[in-house]
């Protein structure tokens, strides 16, 4: 039997729906908003999963194809991996329910959203984080409390719940949220420079939302509601805890106070080694567990220094950013390049400028569009001192390479102004934390470095939180450790004028607002010295592009020459390219994109263009080619593709017998334009060229010549 609960938000309806889909599952809910839908699943096993030292939860978020009424394209005609978009969206709804489920369970569990309807106005991403909160909820999964979410955006001032996709264009921010009834667990999005004021009201107002939401869930769950199922805790033997503590003693108090993170690291490994060989016989197969109590060990001892002695691992402050280098042009033929380091995270980041082929097309269920600024983020192995396989971009790359990029968009100029395909690539050589925020600093250093005119740089910093019953330490500027052990990795980005990006990720059940106004107004402090830093090694961009960069030259034509300028099956642009070497590209509106790193050869492309477009006028004198010869006059092309007639009276001052006589097929002749009809019929004048002959005018020549021509008049009958 089904039960559902309907209100309204944002000025459509929401329908949360339970018992209709998917009822084998543990929870299962419908969620409706407007035309979109979306079915959320979870499922869990009791019994913990063995050999793992983390929560096994996998989170999908799954478009398909009919949902907008589309047939996937391919070979197989079949929905295939994820895209960007769905791992983003997977990720935005596993990061606030992943705290929340109860520290001794690790059954593994899995949620499952399947976008089933699409009205390309509505996104599903939050349709879907809210499913996922609803089907927790009223399923037998333990789990410690409810959640939901909502998209904030502002409009001409005025905050919107949930904005459409068409309205989000016209919002100068967009946060997706989720929350608890009692506080916020997840933030991740941008704004237009927007300030860390207006920024807490917003998060104000999405989370009265969401308290609505939940209330409504709660109401479903009332009706539906399983009970938690009895699961089998994964706990460590006490016995093996005591020993490894005895064995531990104090050493970890004292590699927690080394500042290098290699050397800190080796010997936290040494010991664990020497503990799990001396323990081998005694607890055989339990390298798993002594690695568990020693890292829960670890993590004790680093938060009791921060409490209890204010101090930090690297000995630095709790507002103190680690020594910062700059540099920009590192690379000689990238077409621009900069080197970020900060402390022991350092970022090579490369921006590459391209033409409008080189766009990026995305076919998503919201419809085609076209990309033309991109940031990639790579994380390899040796930057943390590790072997592993490196099987393509994973889904911590994509959500890391989102956030740089989201960073920098609102500071990237347009099309309009500047008309290239931007690619920022970020390579991180080494990490020891904050290596997305370094990718933000090293783009805006590169993009400077390019001579792309960004508006201002920007910069990016990571906060971190140790909280305790009774204290909050916030952090500056987290380490790789300090982030593992930490409650808090809150990443903010932004220029001088304000925020351009955001990210929030919590390990405890949720955040208090007054503690996240504290730390956004300690990250903007640490972000506006940062940008003193990147100021003094590069404070605008270059005025000139890498000689390696494409120049771009524009022509607007009509509209009605562009089949000329590509000429059947593409014949006359592709001659113009293979003889120019530069690259063409042609909008609807008539708008012709010249790129070559050769001047000289763009220059030569322009004129090819600019000659096949060129429309005769009248009074313009042409040289031409004669296509075609008749009996009262020969045709001549005096522009690629148009030609006009040159009638036998104006061939020559003196009366012409045979047009042959004059000019012959293929012949080259200098012609001037007499007259355009209304039809475009144009009439050529050899004549009016020559020079007169003694005692002749051209006009009673003309005179002369149409009376010879004229038949006599028919007697009258009387």
């Amino acid at each position: 039997m089904s039960h559902k609960v309907e209100f309204e938000l944002g000025g459509r309806m929401m329908t949360i729906e339970c018992g209709h889909l998917a009822n084998q599952a543990n929870g299962a809910v419908t969620v409706r908003y407007a035309d979109s839908m979306v079915v959320s699943t979870v499922c869990a096993r009791t019994e913990p999963k063995k050999g793992f030292d983390f929560f096994p939860l996998t989170i999908e978020y799954r478009e398909k194809s009919y949902a907008a009424g589309k047939i996937p394209g391919g070979f197989f005609k079949r929905e295939g991996r994820p895209s960007g978009k769905e791992i983003i969206s997977a990720r935005i709804i596993d990061r606030p329910i992943r705290p929340l489920f109860p520290p001794d369970f690790k059954g593994e569990t899995q949620c499952i959203s399947y976008i089933i309807s699409h009205d390309q106005q509505n996104d599903t991403d939050i349709l879907a984080l809210v499913g996922t909160g609803a089907a927790l909820a009223v399923s037998d999964v333990p789990f410690e409390k409810t959640i939901a979410g909502v998209r904030v955006g502002r409009i001409d001032g005025q905050l919107v719940i949930n904005p459409t996709i068409g309205k989000l264009d016209e919002s100068d921010m967009s946060i997706a949220m989720a929350g608890s009834a009692d506080s916020i667990t997840m933030v991740e999005g941008g704004g237009r420079e927007v300030s860390e004021e207006d920024l807490m009201e917003a998060l104000v107002f999405g989370h009265d939302h969401i308290k609505m939401i939940i209330e409504k869930i709660e109401e479903l769950k009332a009706v539906c509601g399983k009970k938690t199922f009895e699961y089998e805790p994964s706990v460590i033997d006490e016995t093996l805890v005591g020993k490894v503590k005895e064995m531990v003693g104090n050493r970890l108090d004292e590699f927690n106070r080394i500042g290098d993170k290699e050397t800190r690291r080796s010997n936290k490994k040494k010991m664990a080694q020497e503990i799990m060989e001396a323990l081998a016989e005694e607890f055989p197969e339990s390298e798993l567990d002594i690695k568990m109590v020693i890292n829960d060990l670890d993590a004790e001892t680093m938060r009791k220094m921060i409490l209890e002695e204010n101090r930090r691992i690297d000995g630095r402050g709790f507002d103190d950013i680690r020594e910062i280098t700059c540099e920009v042009g590192y690379l000689p033929r990238a077409h621009g390049s900069a080197v970020f380091t900060r402390g022991q995270t350092q970022a090579l980041v490369a921006v590459t400028l391209g033409t409008k082929i080189d766009e990026q097309r995305l076919d998503e269920l919201e419809g085609e569009s076209t990309k033309s600024y991109m940031l990639h983020y790579n994380f390899p192995p040796f930057s943390t001192g590790e072997t592993k396989p490196i099987r393509g971009t994973n889904r911590r790359e994509i959500g890391h390479g989102m956030l740089a990029e989201r960073a920098l968009f609102p500071v990237i100029p347009t099309e309009a102004g500047f008309p290239y395909t931007v690619r920022v690539v970020s390579d991180i050589m080494e990490s020891n934390g904050s290596s997305s925020m370094a990718s933000v600093c090293g783009g805006s250093l590169a993009l400077m470095d390019a001579g792309v005119p960004i508006k201002s740089a920007v910069a990016g910093i990571a906060m971190g939180l140790i909280k305790s019953e009774d204290k909050v330490v916030i952090l500056t500027d987290i380490l790789g450790d300090e982030d593992h052990f930490g409650d808090m990795d809150f990443k903010v980005s932004g220029t001088t004028e304000g925020v351009t990006a955001i990210q929030m990720d919590i390990k405890i059940s949720g955040l208090d607002i007054e503690t996240m106004r504290l730390a956004l107004e300690k990250a903007k402090q640490a972000r506006l010295k940062i940008l003193d830093a990147m100021n003094a090694t590069i404070s605008k961009h270059r005025d000139q592009l890498s000689e390696y960069a494409p120049r771009i030259i524009i022509i607007k034509i009509n509209p009605s020459k562009i089949g000329d300028v590509i000429g059947p099956g593409g014949k006359m642009i592709r001659s113009i390219t293979d003889e120019t070497g530069v690259k063409i590209d042609i909008d609807d509106d008539g708008t012709v994109l010249i790129a070559s790193t050769d001047a000289e050869a763009g220059r030569r492309a322009k004129e090819r263009v600019e000659a096949i477009v060129e429309e005769a006028e009248v009074g313009k004198v042409y040289d031409g080619t004669v296509n075609r010869v008749t009996g009262f006059g020969a045709f001549v092309e005096i522009l690629p593709g148009t030609d006009g007639l040159l009638h036998i009276s104006e061939l020559d001052n003196q009366r012409v017998n045979r047009v042959e006589d004059i000019v012959n097929l293929g012949d080259r002749v200098t012609v001037k334009v007499i007259s355009i009809d209304q039809d475009g019929k144009i009439r050529l004048s050899r004549r009016a060229l020559l020079p007169r002959g003694p005692g002749t005018d051209h006009e009673q020549d003309r005179d002369r010549d149409r009376d010879r021509n004229r038949k006599p008049a028919r007697p009258r009958r009387s």
